[in-house]
């Protein structure tokens, strides 16, 4: 390999691998990688010495962690934001306006609430029956009770039970109507101002604000 460490290049010469060589803080050049450019930037120069590329030192094994970290993360975002426009796409799709989204909310919070009042109808009727069987129950207080009594209050208290968990489970569905409405809506509402900013994600057309 012919080494050369010089300021100026033949002009008949083939590519050249140049770096700096810090222990003698001047240029090395060779018609091969130099022993040392090893590990280290170098450019790439032709006949005429115009750089024709430049080579980055090899990465350490943290930078090398480093960039597949940051390579992770960055693939990682790029499929929050894919999964978005999915979202949004399909927002704009169901709602043409503010007011659909509201008509909606309307209609699912009227559903649930009629489900809560259907249930808090039957703990009503399960708790008027227990307190039947429980009236009866006194006559028989020092007493064993006779097995219809001992099964109509085991059935009471049990509808009773099932029907206030059925009771929580509506009220926490009523809870996230409300909440993915106003998610809805919120964002809607963040598409229709960028629409307007002329920086839309979506190529779906502007929604409205009736």
């Amino acid at each position: 390999m012919a080494l050369l460490v010089a300021a100026s290049l033949p002009a008949a010469a083939a590519n050249l691998y140049c770096c700096h060589d810090p222990a003698t803080s001047r240029r090395v050049c060779a018609d091969s990688v130099p022993e040392q450019c090893r590990g280290r930037p170098y450019r790439i120069l032709d006949s005429a010495g115009n750089v024709i590329k430049e080579v980055d030192a090899p990465l350490t094994a943290e930078q090398k962690a480093a960039r597949a970290a940051e390579a992770k993360r960055q693939k990682e975002l790029d499929e929050v934001a894919r999964l978005q426009r999915r979202k949004d796409q399909a927002l704009l799709e169901t709602y043409g306006s503010l007011q659909d989204i509201d008509v909606a909310r309307l209609r699912a919070e009227a559903e649930v609430q009629e489900a809560i009042a259907q249930t808090e109808s039957r703990i009503a009727v399960a708790q008027k029956e227990r307190k039947r069987w429980a009236d009866e129950a006194e006559f028989y207080r020092r007493k064993t009770l006779p097995a219809d009594v001992e099964s109509g209050l085991r059935n009471a208290d049990f509808e009773i039970k099932a029907q206030t968990e059925l009771l929580d489970a509506k009220k926490k569905d009523l809870e996230l109507v409300r909440q993915k409405y106003d998610e809805d809506r919120r964002r809607y509402l963040e598409i229709l101002g960028s629409t307007r900013r002329g920086s839309a994600t979506t190529s779906a057309p502007a929604p409205e604000t009736r």
